[in-house]
């Protein structure tokens, strides 16, 4: 999965007073939508795509995504943020700053409407049902598991021999499977000539150790329905918790492996050697779990 590339375009800054200025954004009105049409780049509407199927990102995970640096990622969300094509906001926390998170925006969301041949309203899009994210406990919980396939975008997009192959969101994951197992994301990984189809489940520490041993037995019952054994890749929160679970994981099919942060967070992140199996002590590459072989 890689964005496209753009040429480089000219820039508006607005600046007063020694300091940056935002303009006054406009209405949404079919002369702003008309006018996307020469200003929106095929980054720009992959990119939009990308957060009508995956609901929000942070800069840092767009930068993954498509750009080549933070600054020149926040120039242009800049950019598309006073067109209305995505919205922003910033999630409080308790100590330090969190990063700005993008949802898609209005004109955004006309612009894929219109390439669907649909009104806004028939393609499902609300600004207020977008925006009540913010608000949401599930937030913490999207933006982690996105940034688990934003981390492996990153890393195809510096290593020719890997590539992102597929990316579905939970909801996409709930259209397919959703009557047996409801897994946070799908992927599917290619390197070095072969490739691994995973499922993913992040972890925040908020369920109890059973209902991930019933998440466990649900992809047995998956495996046992369709003959197919997907990985399972479970990115948990501590190191206490994956002892612990690990502990008390006593099937073989599926393919489960565990991850924390410690280790995601070293050189080759989610593709490199960070993937725990039941059983075993020392860790695996993505790609080397292919084969569904504990």
């Amino acid at each position: 999965m890689t964005a496209p590339k753009n040429r480089p375009r000219p820039r508006t800054t607005y600046v007063g007073s020694g300091r940056t200025r935002l303009s006054a954004r406009p209405q949404v009105t079919p002369e702003l939508i008309a006018s996307l049409a020469t200003r929106l780049t095929e980054r720009d509407r992959w990119l939009l795509e990308i957060l009508h199927e995956h609901r929000v990102l942070t800069t840092h995970q767009i930068r993954e995504l498509a750009f080549p640096s933070i600054s020149t990622t926040t120039h242009r969300l800049l950019a598309l943020w006073q067109l209305r094509a995505v919205e922003r906001f910033r999630p409080a926390r308790a100590t330090g700053s969190a990063p700005m998170h993008y949802v898609l925006g209005p004109s955004g969301a006309a612009v894929l409407a219109a390439r669907r041949g649909l009104t806004v309203a028939q393609f499902g899009y609300r600004i207020d049902t977008t925006l009540a994210i913010a608000h949401s406990d599930k937030a913490t919980h999207l933006v982690g598991c996105n940034g688990l396939f934003t981390a492996l975008a990153a890393h195809a997009r510096t290593h020719p021999d890997t590539e992102l192959a597929a990316w579905w969101s939970e909801r996409r994951c709930q259209s397919a499977w959703g009557k047996t197992v409801r897994p946070d994301g799908f992927g599917r990984w290619r390197q070095d000539g072969r490739q691994v189809d995973f499922f993913v489940e992040y972890d925040t520490g908020t369920e109890p150790l059973h209902r991930l041993l019933g998440k466990i037995a649900d992809y047995g019952c998956l495996t046992d329905l369709t003959g197919i054994s997907t990985p399972v890749l479970f990115a948990l929160h501590a190191q206490a918790r994956e002892e612990h679970l690990h502990d008390r994981i006593t099937t073989r099919t599926p393919l489960i492996a565990t991850a924390t942060p410690a280790v995601l967070g070293e050189e080759g992140g989610p593709a490199g050697k960070v993937w725990r199996t039941i059983g075993a002590q020392s860790r695996r590459r993505l790609i080397d779990l292919a084969g569904g072989a504990q």
